[in-house]
């Protein structure tokens, strides 16, 4: 049964991304961002495309790995996987998926990416509009209730209503993805920094979601490279190991209409635990988070169903000063994340992590040896990872 763990066995040695771009203004198809990130990250790692032999990605990504190995000159295509469901909720599941299939020997080199060029293929925050609906949405639609920030938004309320959580907590998390942002020069929003009046005076989307608490929509493609552990220094930057990762839902969590019995949930109650034990930590080892914002709050519920606060103690522990690094007690979205540097499906949270044990972040926590990855709170099946540098081995 110890042999049923990525802890330690598997190394991110390069991390690659485009430009970010709003959506829609992306000079280049999809297929050529993906290109453009996986290349970068072979030029990080200081490797040979070729020696690439297997893919991972997530939410239907729609560059097919045949393809790409044809464009990179690969020599032997080895591995493919996709994780299924959960839109961003599978952005750790993507690197999960590529590290499993490195630890089993299905693949030598895997790059786990996302790429999106809405432009090319339409954007992600209209709702859908189809001749007939089924499936969870047969009884939302007829309702109005089309868009996920409607969905989710009655979850956040009613957590909040439940633990007596302000809408100051809200804020504190959009404004630390922002203030992150303005030290983050590829970030869309550097330059343009969120203060609270403007937090307070900024529309409602859908209550208790403002305007700044929904994250952006971009063009872009971001890449990780893993390789065995046992190679990691052959390679010229810090070795990033993975510690673990976990998958899946709750119980009944996709009962419909907006019938789960743990209605207020981001959806980690059981894979929180799950990650942990197989990375060998505790949530106090955690130095530093980088969580999904679909909205942000999905990342209050996905903190505390992670054990970084008890949800009553959220008003106290959500202060910007507490998530801001390199003072703060848990730096969050040190790169600016979903909200302020780009909506990247998410990847771009997995690159930070990276950049945070490698200690090479615009906005370094002090406490980097074991970074948390969260991704796409409330969506089912969501996903987990930890990466941690050597000396946590």
């Amino acid at each position: 049964m110890d042999n049923r763990t990525l802890r330690g066995r598997v190394a991110v040695i390069g991390i690659g991304e485009t430009t970010y771009y709003r959506h829609g203004q992306s000079p280049d198809a999809e297929f050529k961002l993906a290109l453009k990130a996986i290349l970068a990250a072979c030029q990080d790692a200081g490797m040979d495309p070729r020696d690439i032999d297997g893919f991972a990605s997530y939410s239907n990504d729609r560059n097919d790995p045949s393809r790409l190995a044809a464009a990179l000159g690969l020599r032997q295509l080895r591995s493919t996987t996709m994780q299924w469901g959960g839109g961003g909720g599978g952005n750790c599941a993507a690197v999960a998926n590529g590290a499993a299939a490195v630890a089993s020997g299905l693949s030598d080199c895997v790059v786990a990416f996302r790429a999106l060029a809405q432009g090319q293929f339409g954007r992600f925050g209209q709702a859908p509009t189809a001749p007939t609906i089924s499936g969870d949405m047969a009884w939302q639609a007829p309702y109005g209730v089309l868009s996920p920030g409607q969905k989710f938004a009655m979850k956040a309320r009613r957590f909040m209503h439940d633990h007596g959580v302000k809408q100051e907590a809200l804020r504190a998390i959009a404004m630390a993805s922002y203030a992150h942002a303005q030290r983050n020069p590829r970030a869309v929003m550097h330059g343009k920094p969120l203060t609270e009046a403007q937090y307070d005076d900024s529309r409602w989307i859908v209550e208790p979601f403002h305007l700044f608490d929904c994250c952006m929509e971009n063009d872009g493609a971001a890449a990780v490279i893993m390789v065995p552990a046992e190679r990691a220094k052959d390679f010229p930057n810090r070795p990033v190991y993975v510690l673990g990762a976990a998958t899946g839902s709750d119980e009944r969590v996709a009962a419909v209409p907006h019938n789960t019995p743990n209605y207020a949930s981001s959806s980690f109650a059981t894979v929180a635990p799950d990650l942990y034990r197989m990375a060998g930590v505790t949530p106090k080892d955690v130095g530093v988070v980088q969580s999904y914002e679909n909205f942000t709050g999905g990342v209050l519920m996905a903190l505390a169903e992670h054990g970084l606060f008890h949800p009553d103690e959220a008003n106290d522990f959500l202060q910007l000063e507490n998530l801001l690094a390199p003072g703060g007690k848990l730096p969050l979205n040190t790169s600016g994340g979903n909200l302020a540097e780009c909506y990247m499906h998410g990847f771009e949270l997995v690159l930070e992590a990276v950049r945070q044990v490698r200690g090479t972040s615009t906005a370094q926590a002090p406490r980097n040896d074991v970074a948390l990855v969260i991704g796409g709170p409330m969506v089912t099946p969501v996903s987990n990872l930890m990466l941690g540098s050597e000396a946590v081995l």
